[in-house]
């Protein structure tokens, strides 16, 4: 499979127009009309964006979600305009090294939830569970084991704060925060997006085990905003490595995570840079999600 051998860890100087945002892996740069958004090859673990970057990431970070936002377009309204870097021109002065990493979007009012919809019982659901039987106030049968699947896909929303973690709450406080009506319009576009996109993964030999999204208004309407179902934003793993009561290696930035957490770092100060074999193995993980969501070799 091709490889991106370049790793980008920002994009300012190839980008001239105003940089609105810095991320901890997208930048959002103003165009007038619209905005564009450029995926780095950042990675971030613990609160901490680490170094290096990790070549190809941000690469397919932006091509599995503009797979996704065509495919559940019928269904989903999305701010996608276009993700072509020639159609930028003078405003991208290395045109090759942004190629497969921007997307031009509509601007949108973003409605400051994580829509969260989870289909196993595993991660932070996981741990509510073993503290209360409940995830995000919604009651689960009693004896389930870790990574089972629920009979039906639950929506576990969170209050979006821009410093610091999100904060996981009932959907009844969701109502409060938004509104009622706008609060059930998201429930049942979360799950729809989950139940759809969990089928297609099956049929490719993947369990999607949960995953979020963020939306946003354009003139009253509900848009599908930033990513969707990319191994930053939802949690995949091989349908032969799925597993009760263990730890499933996820396919995402695992490598990065395992490695962190058996150094000596002490989660306080910035780490040591990532050694070679695993950033090698990071990259070789995305590479190896999007081929087998999309049945591309080659990104692009």
């Amino acid at each position: 499979m091709k490889q991106q051998t370049t790793a980008i860890a920002t994009a300012e100087p190839y980008v001239k127009a105003p940089l609105l945002y810095k991320g901890k892996v997208r930048e959002l740069y103003d165009l007038g009309e619209h905005y564009l958004i450029v995926v780095t090859d950042r990675i971030s673990a613990f609160d901490y964006v680490l170094e290096p970057a990790v070549p190809a990431k941000g690469n397919v970070l932006n091509r599995l979600s503009a797979f996704w936002f065509e495919r559940t377009a019928d269904m989903q309204p999305s701010h996608v305009v276009h993700t072509d870097v020639t159609r930028l021109g003078d405003l991208i002065t290395e045109p090759e090294l942004l190629k497969d990493r921007i997307m031009v979007t509509r601007k949108a009012e973003r409605i400051d939830i994580e829509c969260v919809v989870r289909g196993y019982i595993t991660g932070g659901g996981w741990r509510q569970y073993q503290q209360s039987g409940t995830v995000n106030g919604i009651p689960l049968p009693d004896s389930l084991r870790k990574n089972e699947r629920l009979e039906e896909p639950i929506f576990t929303p969170a209050a979006k704060n821009d410093v610091g973690h999100d904060e996981d709450i009932p959907f009844a406080q969701m109502q409060a925060l938004i509104g009622k009506e706008l609060a059930e319009e998201l429930r049942t576009r979360s799950l729809a997006l989950y139940r759809y996109a969990a089928g297609y993964c099956k049929e490719h030999g993947i369990v999607l085990a949960d995953c979020k999204f963020e939306f946003g208004l354009i003139d009253g309407k509900v848009i599908l905003i930033d990513e969707i179902f990319t191994p930053d934003s939802s949690r995949f793993w091989q349908q032969e490595k799925y597993a009760l009561d263990v730890e499933i290696d996820s396919m995402d930035k695992e490598p990065v995570r395992a490695y962190l957490a058996a150094s000596d770092w002490d989660k306080n100060s910035p780490p040591a840079p990532l050694p070679d074999a695993v950033v090698a193995e990071t990259t070789r993980r995305y590479l190896d999600i999007y081929r087998k969501l999309t049945g591309l070799e080659n990104l692009g």
